[in-house]
């Protein structure tokens, strides 16, 4: 039996699973994130040993994490799990393993997943979205993942809210050292930052979302920037790349609203007569990174 291991390298959960050739859960099991690098190198391995004694069997493994790999470098960068940045990640877990370990951007694995055989199965162009804590994205291309010649496509998290209004500027400064960074305001902390910005009080997103159904105007408020926001982000998306699908993924993409409202919040700033795209949730959600990390091997 073939045997596929990936593993979904989370700001705050490490996840290992054994996938068969079908795609089929064999094993899976997740543990909190240490949160630093020696630590990281030894759970990574660890889970690893236990989901294969769990299936009787070794297996491919794939890894999903947050920033990227310099292709020239070959260090870990942009990662907002930071200790892993300018760290040889991948030779060190390989290291750890005994083993060759393949290894993309965690939204790159959401889109591959979704691809391969979730809610974007069949599209040619495909963007995927992760709004959760971070904000990333992920694009495949004809089945194939687009990591771009300097290993950076799909990064949409840090560039510029578009088409910003007098008050959005010049934005809060981000973890990367920019400002106005899209991460700033679409990511599931950035409804929360603009809440607290406009309202001088604070709530997570949970609670702003049950506000905004009950009709709380400071809540409703947030949501409708929240979307118009994301909505000009993904119109650019629009206007470089034209994909066919959308797929959300991330704590955000729960939010039933966003499906109703997003196509009338990206269509003002299209540049076309028309626009039709479909914006869906991701089929296998909070799993699809760990198996997108299992199929870099496919």
């Amino acid at each position: 039996m073939t045997i596929r291991i990936g593993v979904d390298f989370g700001g705050t959960k490490i996840e290992a699973a054994a996938l068969d050739s079908a795609g089929n859960f064999l094993a899976r099991i997740r543990t909190a994130n240490p949160g630093s690098y020696d630590a990281a190198i030894e759970c990574v391995r660890d889970l690893i040993g236990r989901v294969e004694q769990e299936v009787g069997g070794k297996g491919s493994i794939g890894i999903g994490v947050p920033g990227s790999i310099s292709p020239r470098s070959g260090l870990m960068r942009n990662a907002n799990s930071t200790y892993l940045n300018g760290r040889t990640f991948r030779e060190d877990l390989s290291a750890a393993l005994g083993r060759d370990v393949r290894m993309a951007n965690d939204a790159n694995c959401l889109a591959l997943s979704e691809v391969v055989d979730g809610a974007a199965a069949g599209a040619k162009v495909a963007f995927a979205i992760i709004i959760g804590t971070g904000c990333g994205g992920g694009l495949v291309v004809d089945g194939k993942l687009v990591e771009g010649a300097n290993g950076i496509g799909g990064e949409w998290g840090h560039i510029p809210l578009p088409w910003p209004n007098p008050d959005e500027l010049p934005g809060t400064e981000c973890w990367c050292g920019q400002r106005n960074c899209l991460e700033t305001w679409v990511s599931g902390t950035g409804l929360q930052r603009d809440f607290a910005a406009v309202n001088g009080a604070s709530l997570d997103g949970g609670a702003i979302i049950t506000g905004a159904r009950a009709g709380e105007p400071a809540a409703a408020a947030a949501l409708d920037r929240y979307i118009d926001r994301l909505g000009r982000a993904m119109a650019l998306i629009c206007n470089i790349l034209d994909p066919d699908v959308f797929v959300l993924g991330g704590g955000l993409s729960n939010v039933e609203e966003l499906y109703q409202r997003l196509p009338d919040a990206i269509r003002p700033y299209v540049f076309s007569d028309m626009w039709e795209a479909r914006i869906v949730p991701a089929r296998w959600g909070d799993s699809s990174g760990v198996r997108g990390a299992a199929c870099l091997w496919q």
